[in-house]
């Protein structure tokens, strides 16, 4: 409702009734770029490549992530016969409201003390998720942020509106 994109600039093939092939370059709320490429090999394999600075508009959409500031987002994605192979990197941001715990892991270090002092969230250099969809499963191969104060890596599988079983440091 607060976001939109503006000096819209591309052009889009549709066959039917899906993007085929795509390349759109905008400006995000007036200021910040959004690039988006959609494109069909002779494989039919769909390539999805997608830039967005300060993307807290597209991430503020995700129940489980609350208080996202700053940072640029970059996303490429594979799909062939219903599998799509992702890559989803998000770099220099700022999360504000994070669970208790993580809050208490980040007062064992003095960046943590201050980043939770100032009240502007914890800070993270690289976020970065290797993950496969095919229907309703999602596998995450790998998934790490790291930050000054606290960094973690993941791995595990989501089934949608399921069960989510993740393992990590």
């Amino acid at each position: 409702n607060f976001s939109y994109l503006s000096n819209i600039k591309g052009e889009i093939q549709i066959k039917n009734n899906k993007v085929f092939n795509s390349n759109i370059n905008a400006k995000l709320n007036n200021k910040t770029n959004f690039i988006l490429s959609i494109f069909t090999n002779d494989k039919k394999q769909k390539i999805t490549n997608l830039e967005i600075d300060e993307p807290e508009p597209f991430i503020k959409n995700f129940k489980f992530i609350k208080g996202f500031k700053e940072g640029n987002l970059l996303y490429e994605s594979s799909q062939y016969e219903g599998k799509t192979i992702s890559n989803l990197k998000i770099m220099d941001f700022k999360v504000q409201e994070v669970p208790v715990l993580a809050k208490l892991l980040t007062l064992a270090s003095l960046q943590g003390i201050a980043d939770l002092l100032t009240g502007e969230g914890i800070r993270f250099t690289d976020f970065e998720m290797d993950y496969e969809t095919l229907g309703n499963t999602t596998n995450i191969k790998e998934l790490y942020a790291i930050g000054p104060a606290i960094s973690l890596i993941m791995d595990g599988y989501i089934v949608k509106d399921n069960l989510t079983s993740l393992k990590g440091t």
